[in-house]
């Protein structure tokens, strides 16, 4: 990957002739942080038509200029003692708005979908998504497809890359449950060693922070295509340091400039990946913090949606705004942009599925009279075995996919089988139940 360059606003300011280019930046009016509402970097400025006969210099002087006024600092500083700012540009409050209409509020969608009984079913799918993706991400050999089934159907991981997707979707289901509890060291390194646990090449790694002096943890960020070198963590013996000033930022109610409760998230999300902390992980870890956070300030939709899954379609774009922010003078604005982007994508997808079930589940309520007898798992398995006649379903998959006892899964599916809406065969020790090829034709016979 080709490292982006631009230079620094003191760069500018100390051409000879800096004066003349401000003038004429003032002139051309052209003192704007952003160019038609996009928050661009210097090494994409250089690419575009400059405004007014202005150089391409004398634009990026301009713009730099009018970020600097915007800039508002965090704790965090780079690995050479500078300090890492954003800017509250209209684009960043704009994303802000929507999120916050739509990600701590109701979802303005059907009943069927948003009572409690339904609504554990679509927040066991969201936890397995985000686990499978997250370690995806990370560059687990494994589908989404093939983890959804391992999780569901409560087997053991076969190999480390599943291991990652089932220490993932445990540690979200922790983290909902954690929620309200402050961020701490000891619950970071507990996190972590949650999501690395039997996935290490040294085992003793996880939960551990990388040692100082220890050629093994003396850690850099690479392009796994060409070996570019992307970054270089701050020292380890600077980490318990860093970690502690991490978690006060996070437990902060109240600061000095007041800092909005998702970019607090991101900005986590992004100290953690930033002072790569362990020898492997980080990325699981700091996406898990997110989680936390946003959860924590009661973003209850979060626990719905999946970032990952949207990262693993943008990689290159996830690692660039990494560049950018670094390259760019440690302006987050960069990195702080792409996530508000995801995120508002995230929501968006989760309010068109929770519609499209909620059409769903009516067409199965509409061909199935409650004197029938099915309960709202069993209306939302027939309306899934409908859509995929290939579906295989056992007790222990209908369990996890609805958060219910053994014994109300069982039943749920034996009474299916009963009525004649599932095929059910013993495999091995265990019941497998599967829809019949006339599934439809029979519903129809059932309620006629």
């Amino acid at each position: 990957m080709r490292i982006p360059s631009a230079p620094s606003l003191s760069e500018l300011l100390d051409r000879p002739d800096a004066a003349d280019r401000i003038r004429r930046v003032l002139e051309a009016g052209a003192l704007r942080p952003t160019h038609e509402g996009r928050y661009l970097h210097g090494d994409k400025l250089r690419r575009l038509t400059p405004p007014d006969a202005l150089s391409h210099e004398e634009w990026w002087l301009g713009t730099k200029m009018a970020r600097q006024a915007m800039y508002r600092s965090i704790p965090l500083q780079d690995r050479k003692g500078e300090p890492i700012r954003y800017a509250l540009v209209d684009p960043v409050l704009e994303f802000l708005s929507g999120i916050d209409r739509d990600a701590s509020g109701r979802i303005e969608v059907g009943e069927q979908v948003t009572n409690p009984e339904v609504r554990d079913r679509y927040l066991v799918t969201s936890l397995i998504e985000e686990a499978a993706s997250s370690s995806i991400l990370e560059g687990a050999a494994t589908t989404l497809e093939r983890a959804k089934e391992m999780i569901r159907s409560g087997r053991r991981p076969r190999d480390k890359s599943e291991r990652m997707v089932l220490n993932n979707y445990v540690a979200m289901r922790r983290i909902r449950e954690l929620s309200d509890r402050p961020l701490s060291p000891e619950f970071v390194l507990d996190l972590h060693r949650m999501v690395t646990e039997g996935t290490l090449d040294d085992p003793a790694a996880a939960g551990r922070l990388r040692r100082p002096g220890v050629p093994a943890d003396e850690i850099v960020v690479t392009d796994r295509t060409d070996g570019t070198t992307l970054h270089i963590p701050p020292d380890a013996v600077e980490l318990p340091a860093r970690l502690e000033r991490m978690c006060e930022f996070a437990n902060a109610d109240s600061t000095e400039p007041f800092v909005h409760p998702v970019l607090r998230a991101i900005l986590l999300h992004f100290w953690l990946a930033y002072d790569h902390p362990f020898v492997d992980g980080n990325g699981r870890t700091a996406r898990a913090l997110f989680y936390w956070s946003m959860l924590r300030r009661e973003y209850w939709l979060m626990s719905f949606v999946s970032i990952s899954r949207l990262l693993t379609k943008a990689p290159a774009r996830y690692a660039r705004s990494f560049l950018y922010s670094e390259t760019d003078e440690n302006d987050l604005t960069y990195f702080l942009l792409f996530q508000l982007e995801i995120l508002r994508r995230a929501i968006d997808e989760l309010h068109q599925f929770l519609a499209r079930k909620t059409r769903e589940i009516r067409a199965v309520e509409r061909l199935l009279r409650p004197s029938v007898g099915l309960n709202h798992r069993q209306l939302a398995l027939l309306g899934h075995a409908i859509r995929h006649p290939d579906a295989r379903y056992t007790i222990e998959s209908h369990q996890t996919s609805h958060d219910v006892v053994y014994q109300t899964a069982r039943t749920d599916l034996h009474e299916l089988a009963d009525k004649g809406l599932l095929v059910r065969r013993k495999v091995g020790r265990r019941f497998v139940y599967s829809p019949p090829p006339d599934l439809t034709d029979r519903l129809q016979r059932l309620v006629a």
